[in-house]
């Protein structure tokens, strides 16, 4: 059945409603034409009835280090120990794919969790020729360009992974040599190209999102508090830029070191709030002593406000999360710049705290994430398999190796090229529909998220399906 399969964009899959959840290809009869549906490519359809996963490993005390294994996930429901750096090679029919994670050092828990999300893919989704290759970088550059020289020895076809930038930079030259494609979690611009697709969640898509929206809502004017590091800096540039081209301008900037916890100074600035309250006392002192009537009930109006005047900008955006955004947030009310009249935005990062509802300051305020039915359904199924909840990063895992699987059932089963990767069409999985574009970088769908005291209302649906051409 499966040598019938061709590119995904004129392939049907469906779930049949029966006891299990099991995958169906249709259209596949030699007298039935190919059927273009210009549809991504839906990954959570391709689940397999769910096999409960084991453990990929076993926790035996005589175990070597994980550093010392090479392990195989295959969707039998078993994961096989090889020992030492040079194990034997995948069965001659089997497709073999890395994934290289940090599942040891100071990100050694996500990385554990974004291997159990691959997993997770591989009992839902793969054919049985699938076998996924897991390596440990150690979390460190130099790790990684191991983890890579081992997969390549194992001959793997594709590469998941690593997740940091530096780390993927230490791994691509390699991997072009053996014209070996990478899918990395990296979010880093500058390691896209030439081989390399990265899959995080780029910060400059969020904002073009989120100014979209309110723009469509009236809004023109922005200020911006991010944090003094590489992705606030970002942050404020792709704001610039989204601003330029909607004929809106960003009238404040303010940086901040993210592991402070007094911004009382830079919102202050941010906010012109000694000069709106200078305004009200001059205008205080101007109708103090006034005898008139309509002087005294102005006096008395002023007396109950803080300052005067509009704030320097329409929307705010805080693209920082947790605490940190509480912080903010509550700032911004104390310095007399409240919702609705100036409206809080924000970007991905926010999804990933939904206990920000409980915090007033926050309520009513709009943000740009990825569609969030999938996902809550994703975490279900992983915390019903592992017993715990998986981090938000685990999606990007699942959502690569699902990708991989449907690619390993191509008539070739090799087929991991670029413009198999690049398909126009992309692929709909946990975090909404994306798909990866020939310079390397991934384009996503965003929706539109408002906090509200129970938690997050979407007010703007992502797309559902690329209607425009690639870039």
């Amino acid at each position: 059945m499966l040598s019938c399969l061709r590119r995904f964009s004129s392939t049907r899959f469906v779930l049949a409603a029966t006891a299990g959840i099991m995958l169906v290809l249709t259209g596949c009869s030699s007298d039935q034409p190919d059927v273009a549906t210009n549809e991504p490519v839906d990954l959570s359809k391709q689940r397999n009835k769910l096999r409960k996963p084991s453990p990929p490993w076993p926790a035996a005390p005589s175990l070597p280090p994980l550093a010392d294994l090479e392990l195989e996930i295959t969707p039998k429901g078993r994961a096989t120990f090889r020992p030492g750096p040079d194990g034997a090679a995948p069965p001659a029919n089997g497709v073999p794919v890395a994934i290289l994670l940090p599942l040891s050092g100071p990100r050694g828990e996500l990385g554990k969790a974004m291997l159990d999300a691959a997993q997770l893919a591989v009992f839902e989704v793969a054919g049985q020729n699938f076998i996924l290759l897991p390596y440990d970088t150690k979390g460190t550059p130099e790790g990684a360009e191991e983890a890579a020289a081992r997969a390549m020895g194992r001959g793997a076809k594709l590469v998941l992974g690593p997740l940091l930038a530096d780390s993927v930079a230490k791994v691509s030259p390699q991997t072009r040599v053996s014209d070996i494609n990478i899918v990395s979690f990296s979010n880093s611009k500058r390691i896209a190209g030439n081989g390399v697709y990265i899959l995080g969640f780029a910060p400059d898509q969020q904002v073009d999102a989120i100014l979209d929206y309110a723009a469509g809502q009236g809004l023109s004017s922005y200020g911006v508090a991010a944090p003094s590091n590489g992705y606030g800096e970002l942050v404020v540039d792709s704001l610039y830029q989204a601003a330029e081209r909607r004929g809106a301008v960003v009238t404040r900037t303010g940086y901040y070191d993210s592991s402070a916890t007094d911004f009382s100074e830079q919102v202050r600035a941010l906010t012109d709030y000694d000069q709106r309250r200078e305004t009200l006392l001059q205008q205080m002192a101007e109708l103090e002593g006034r005898e008139d009537e309509v002087s005294k009930q102005a006096l008395a109006k002023l007396e109950t406000l803080d300052t005067v005047g509009e704030a320097p900008f329409e929307a705010v955006l805080l693209p920082d999360a947790g605490q940190n955004l509480r912080t903010l947030a509550a700032l911004l009310n104390f310095y007399d710049v409240e919702q609705p009249a100036v409206r809080i935005l924000g970007l991905r990062a926010w999804d990933e705290t939904p206990e920000i509802s409980a915090e007033q300051a926050v309520q009513g305020a709009w943000f740009a994430a990825p569609p969030l039915a999938e996902r809550k359904k994703f975490d279900v199924r992983f915390k019903a398999s592992f017993g715990y909840t998986p981090p938000r990063l685990a999606s990007l895992a699942y959502d690569a190796t699902a990708m991989a699987a449907v690619l390993a059932q191509s008539p070739s089963a090799t087929d991991f090229s670029s413009s198999a990767l690049t398909d126009s069409n992309g692929f709909r999985g946990v975090d909404g529909i994306f798909r990866l574009r020939a310079d390397g970088i991934v384009e996503r769908a965003y929706a539109i998220h408002e906090v509200t005291s129970s938690g997050f209302r979407t007010i703007q649906p992502a797309e559902d399906s690329f209607q425009v051409p690639i870039n």
